[in-house]
């Protein structure tokens, strides 16, 4: 077998059907986004929670939209975690001598 032989056939495998040009799929317009599929195990906390279900909001949105999805739910889980550092607020009775 020659050379041009192992290029043609090779070529042949990776052009699309006969019927099926190159410009088929270009008609149907660009493909929207695909959900991930990732499964969240809740983490017990509602807040952190809520944030990590913001992720979702990334799934129906172009590559272009996802850095505010995700600035957003970081800065949630940032002040989720900063208010774990803050000393407890005292109760309405705690004050009592």
């Amino acid at each position: 077998m020659s050379d041009e032989a192992a290029e043609t056939g090779a070529e042949a495998r990776n052009e699309p059907e006969s019927g099926a040009g190159a410009g088929a799929g270009a008609a149907d317009g660009p493909a929207g986004p695909v959900p991930l599929g990732v499964v969240r195990t809740p983490t017990g906390h509602a807040g952190v929670d809520a944030h990590l279900a913001r992720l979702e909001d990334a799934d129906r949105l172009g590559a272009d939209g996802h850095v505010e999805v995700y600035e957003d739910v970081h800065r949630g889980l940032r002040e989720a975690l900063t208010a774990l550092d803050a000393p407890p607020v005292p109760g309405p009775y705690e004050n009592r001598s």
